[in-house]
């Protein structure tokens, strides 16, 4: 069984930090739908279009008609290990240091042999399930699980390389009068999050959620505003170099178009705190949290922002919101190329109308702050790049998927629905 892990000793600051390296990148074009699959969590494989073959590893034609219509879909992910060895030394760098390394070849229930990763709970020829993962070079790999869960099976070494565990960590949240901050403090105090530190921009306003925060084992309120770069700076210069999640859940909301509004005033605040205030973030923390990717039991592993469904579409009646959020949502791609070279993880959870002042005059389902929370860790969790939050995000993301046009005149029809 995995060996519970510890909490780690304070740092000796003499000591060199660890510099970040990263599995072997390179994969074929092909291959691509394996890394798409496991951004989202999803075992899929391709399957022909006309003798209805499995195919692994992915490849261009069909290896038992030679058809070209594969197409990715999501397969049953269990089978049975049929034999497994330990690595115990390597030519490229990031496995030689982190040694010995269990892998295996699995013969999946849908046809094809897998050769992947092992679990380190796996027992010799027994029955196991695959989860398709990122690593930290942001490819696709396939880890080969027990099928019943274990104790502290959270803990091995190869799923916890692969994973953005809160465990043990110290958190960021970046805007403590966000309706969700206390949700997602107390989700993170349950996932043993080590320490979690809030951020409030004006200090001196009357915060409704303090009270609630601190009394929150590990809570750390600070000064933190997302619109002004001292402050950003500022914090960074104290607490950037021990900072392993950040969650960005900052952001502002006014309904409204272009026509309907009067000014820019709201557009310009938008702007400001959705997609500059993310800008200001990453500058300042972005750098030493990609320093620290190998540092230990508690390295930095991901950048979570929260955004709204609405960045896949415009929605009218929100419509320069979803422009903010749609210019977040580019800048996060950027940052999401940048921070792969160091094995920073950039996760991106979609929400769909939340339960506030602001979408009241919208039908339900709504979110509320507690889903988000357990989208928030569940997809640290798993290692995800992108996580879906409500039942409206996850329709829209399947009808985007389905004909993005087709949504596109769905959700400016001005029928006031989302």
């Amino acid at each position: 069984m995995t060996t519970p892990l510890a909490p780690p000793p304070k740092k000796n600051p003499q000591k060199r930090t660890v510099s970040p390296t990263s599995p072997p990148g390179g994969r074929s074009r092909a291959s691509l739908g394996l890394s798409a699959a496991a951004a989202e969590g999803r075992f899929m494989l391709q399957v022909c279009g006309d003798c209805g073959a499995v195919q692994y590893p992915a490849r261009d034609a069909c290896c038992s008609c030679l058809s070209v219509d594969l197409q990715w879909k999501d397969v049953p992910p269990t089978g049975e290990l049929l034999a497994e060895t330990m690595v115990r030394t390597s030519t490229n760098l990031y496995f030689r240091e982190r040694a010995p390394w269990r892998t295996g070849s699995v013969k999946l229930d849908v046809g094809p042999t897998v050769i992947c990763h092992v679990h380190g709970d796996v027992e010799p020829r027994s029955r196991v399930v695959l989860w398709n993962r990122l690593d930290r070079s942001g490819q696709g790999v396939i880890l080969a699980v027990p099928e019943e869960a274990t104790p502290n099976m959270e803990d091995d070494p190869q799923l916890r390389a692969i994973t953005s565990d809160p465990k043990h960590r110290r958190v960021l949240i970046s805007d403590g009068r966000n309706a969700n901050a206390p949700a997602l403090a107390k989700a993170l105090a349950e996932a043993q999050a080590s320490m979690i530190f809030i951020g409030e921009a004006e200090s001196w306003r009357p915060n409704p959620n303090r009270s609630s925060l601190e009394a929150i084992p590990g809570v750390e309120i600070l000064p933190l505003d997302v619109t002004d770069t001292a402050s950003v700076r500022e914090l960074a210069g104290e607490i950037g170099g021990k900072t392993d999640v950040l969650i960005n859940n900052a952001r502002f909301i006014r309904p409204g178009g272009v026509m309907t509004r009067g000014d820019t005033a709201f557009a310009h605040e938008e702007i400001e705190v959705n997609y500059m205030g993310l800008m200001r973030l990453a500058q300042a923390f972005g750098p030493g949290m990609c320093a620290r990717t190998a540092d230990g039991v508690n390295a930095s592993v991901a950048w979570v922002n929260i955004l709204s469904a609405a960045s896949l579409v415009n929605v009218a009646e929100f419509g320069s919101f979803s422009a903010s959020n749609a210019a977040a949502l580019s800048l996060s791609q950027c940052l999401r190329a940048e921070f792969r070279p160091s094995g920073l993880r950039l996760m991106n959870v979609f929400v769909g109308p939340t339960e506030d002042d602001w979408h009241q005059p919208l039908p339900p389902p709504k979110v509320l702050p507690n889903a988000i929370a357990r989208s928030v860790v569940q997809g640290l969790r798993d290692g995800l790049e992108d996580v879906y939050c409500g039942d409206v995000a996850k329709d829209m993301i399947e009808r985007f998927r389905a004909g993005p046009k087709i949504l596109e005149r769905e959700m400016t029809s001005g029928d006031g629905s989302l």
